[in-house]
């Protein structure tokens, strides 16, 4: 009997321990010697690791140099699959979701968001000479033309709300699985973010052209945010008061994100939101 509840007891420390983890905030733990663990997807020049699993894209040095302002300059990366960022945050996979994450309705009921580093749209990505005259959702509908996106991506919503029906939809794992399946003439036109359709006309040497973002709705264009629990809502403030210094002052900040391609012309204007982002998207 002493020995059963001598194990009881063990038992009842382990998962008290363990409760005690989970429920700390974010903010306590860093204090506590915990190392900051960002999350994204491999999505060139948005956010992806590097040979050596260093964080690298226009996003992660977005994050690190506001990170830098807060005086944290250590971490980890965590690679996942696009679809998995939101419940590996939410499984305490991850600390941070840095993998370019439109703010979304949707999104916003699972986890917060920061304020927005950046606006961005989408565009189609077509074969060379756009044979089909695809460059929106409507003209997708007209030709019957089979699309491929993103599982998980901003843009199986939009196509849905613009009347593409699911049967010309294909949904893949990511860039990857985007190009991948474009290539193997599985579809025949993606939508993606411009970055990521720039992306893939260059890595196939002009085989594929992006077409004009401007003829896609305006309801498209998106702002991004950094991605943290529901519950770290003090770090989350804190990182919002060091980014607005970044942006004030948005040199550093310009200086690193640009080689992946970010400029002025992404940066936020003040009436795009999180609020209004996750009232309206």
């Amino acid at each position: 009997m002493r020995k059963l509840i001598k194990s009881i007891s063990v038992c009842l420390v382990i998962l008290f321990s363990i409760s005690s983890v989970n429920a700390a905030t974010l903010t306590d733990r860093l204090k506590d010697g915990h190392k900051l663990r960002l999350g994204f997807g491999t999505a060139v020049p948005w956010a992806y690791a590097g040979d050596n699993g260093e964080a690298l894209g226009f996003v992660n040095m977005i994050a690190l140099t506001v990170l830098e302002e807060m005086g944290i300059t250590e971490h980890e990366t965590k690679v996942f699959e696009w679809s998995g960022l939101i419940p590996g945050i939410n499984a305490d996979r991850s600390d941070m979701i840095t993998g370019g994450m439109y703010i979304l309705k949707s999104r916003c009921e699972n986890i917060n968001f920061s304020d927005p580093i950046g606006v961005f749209g989408d565009a189609m990505l077509v074969p060379k000479g756009n044979p089909k005259g695809i460059n929106n959702y409507a003209d997708v509908v007209r030709t019957g033309a089979k699309l491929v996106t993103g599982a998980g991506f901003n843009t199986v919503e939009a196509a849905k709300k613009f009347g593409v029906p699911d049967s010309q939809m294909l949904l893949v794992e990511g860039e990857v699985g985007i190009l991948a399946a474009m290539k193997a003439g599985r579809a025949d036109v993606a939508v993606q973010t411009f970055f990521g359709a720039k992306e893939h006309e260059e890595k196939t040497n002009g085989a594929f052209e992006v077409t004009d973002p401007k003829l896609m709705p305006k309801e498209t264009v998106n702002v991004v945010g950094i991605g943290f629990r529901k519950t770290d809502t003090e770090f989350r403030d804190n990182f919002n008061a060091a980014l607005a210094k970044v942006l004030s002052n948005p040199g550093k900040m310009l200086e690193r994100a640009g080689e992946y391609g970010y400029d002025k012309a992404q940066l936020p204007p003040a009436d795009m939101t999180t609020e209004w982002a996750c009232s309206t998207k």
